[in-house]
Order: structure tokens, then sequence, then C-alpha cells
């Protein structure tokens, strides 16, 4: 997972961190905050004899600084900035895959670039303003926003991740620091220093986002919703049934919970890679 060639873009604002690998059509994979583009890396290797497979860090995140005072980022600048890195590799278009908050990256290329997307897969995209009781879960987000600003990161993580999860869903076991690998640890550590930007800066503003699915639905790029067979009945699984079901598709069931993609990387890597078609 190591061997893949480092480039960086610059965008206004920030300096975006990239890694290429493989060879074929281009795959761009975008991964949500506050992770980076190593929490999708066993899945790129594994797609990096199909594809020509691009991850990278988003804007404000980990190896992506700002160049410019940190304030609220929307989806809409997420979008460009993955507009902009696809110009930076060519003219064709793209096949997309976006994880958790990199999904709603995703669908905003697609309805707004439609011309750079060949074909999109998105897994538990969380979109708490497609739910039917959505005020509850902007009050929840909000919660969290306020727990972070009065007590730190700690409590308002905590609190997130339990709408991850939701009603059904399997806490997620601490991690095994003593037997993780060097990158994985450098991962985690990344996301640690990622926490304060993510709550201050991202949360709000991206969890407010809701695609134009009249647009999605009919317009020129096929897509794929993808949800967790281990998933609960949190904000990601949730938004994604419902999505899939706006759009007219079945969803694509996916082995393991919200991190499914991380864990199981061969069998995802053959669900995407059909999906893509």
């Amino acid at each position: 997972m190591n061997d893949a060639e480092i480039r960086t873009l610059a965008v206004p604002g920030a300096r975006l961190h990239y890694e290429v690998r493989g060879t074929g059509p281009l795959l761009l994979m975008i991964p949500g905050a506050p992770a980076d583009a190593a929490a999708l890396a066993g899945l790129a290797a594994s797609l990096s004899g199909r594809y020509t497979v691009v991850t990278y860090d988003q804007r404000g995140l980990s190896r992506s600084p700002l160049t410019e005072p940190p304030a609220d980022q929307d989806v809409a600048v997420f979008g460009e900035d993955a507009r902009r890195l696809l110009a930076a590799l060519g003219d064709e278009p793209a096949y997309v895959l976006g994880n958790s908050g990199g999904a709603l990256t995703a669908l905003d290329l697609a309805v707004r670039h439609p011309g750079r997307v060949r074909a999109l897969v998105v897994h538990e995209p969380p979109i708490p303003e497609l739910l039917p009781d959505r005020e509850h879960w902007r009050a929840t987000f909000q919660d969290v926003y306020d727990t972070y600003r009065d007590q730190g990161a700690g409590p308002a993580m905590r609190k997130f991740v339990s709408t991850v999860q939701g009603e059904g869903g399997t806490p997620p076991a601490p991690p095994d620091f003593a037997h993780m690998p060097p990158e994985a640890l450098e991962m985690m550590g990344r996301i640690q220093r990622n926490l304060d930007y993510f709550l201050a800066h991202v949360l709000l503003p991206v969890l407010r986002f809701e695609p134009d699915v009249a647009a999605l639905r009919s317009g020129p790029v096929p897509i794929a919703v993808g949800v967790g067979a281990d998933s609960g009945g949190g904000v990601p699984a949730a938004s994604a049934r419902v999505l899939a079901e706006r759009l007219g598709v079945e969803p694509l069931v996916f082995p393991g919970d919200h991190q499914g993609l991380a864990l199981d990387v061969a069998t995802c890597a053959e669900i995407v890679h059909k999906a893509l078609g």
C-alpha cells in the first residue's frame, strides 16, 4: 500500500495531497472527514491492477493544508476541489467512489460537473437532510458542535460516533495500537489532529448538504449506492437507503459496517468494479 506516487495540487485556499496507483481508466476515490486518503489505501491497492486509482486528503485535513485562515467549508467547496483535481489528471471523465462524507463531495461533483464523471459509487453518504426526522438530526449535530465548543473534541466525537452507529449498530472495538502497522498508526495520529478543524468548520456545513436528487436521477451519470451489511440505523446507512430509493436503484450491500471499505478490501473491490461496469 506504500507504492503510491505522491503529488500535490494548489487550489484556491489549500494545497491538496494526492496519491496515484496503478494503470488503466481513472478512478478517483474520496474519503470522508476526519479521515484521509490512507483510509482507502487498501481498497486503492486492490483496484490498482484495473484502474489508475487516485486518492487524496480533502482540504484542511492531514497533508492537505489550508493556505488561508480556517473557515467553514461546505460540500460545494470540496466538490470544486475534486473537479480541479480531475482537470489536473486529464480530460477524460473518471470513475468516482465516495465514502462517507466523501460521498457527498462525489454527489455534488456529479450534479454540477456531470461531464467529469463516468460512473459513481457512493458508500453510506450521511445526508440527514433527506431523512424524515431531519429536525431531530439537526439538533443532534448541533449538540455535537456545542459539546465540542464547551468540552472539547473527545466528548464531541463520542456523541458523533453514536450518530454513525445508530440503533442496532455495533460499537467499534478499541484500536489495537500494539498490532497496528506503522502506516495505520500514522493515520490515527493525523485523524486526531484533524478533529478540531473537522468539528469547528466541516461538521455542520457538510451535514446541511442536500443533493439535487432530481438532477442525479435525470442526469447522465450512473449511480450505485452502497450500505454496509452490518450497519445499524445510524445516519449514514439510513441516508443511503433513502437515497437509493429516491434514485430508483437497489442498494449495493457491502461487507461490514460504515468502515467496511477499509476492512474486507478484496470483496469490496469486486463489488466496486462490478458496479462501475
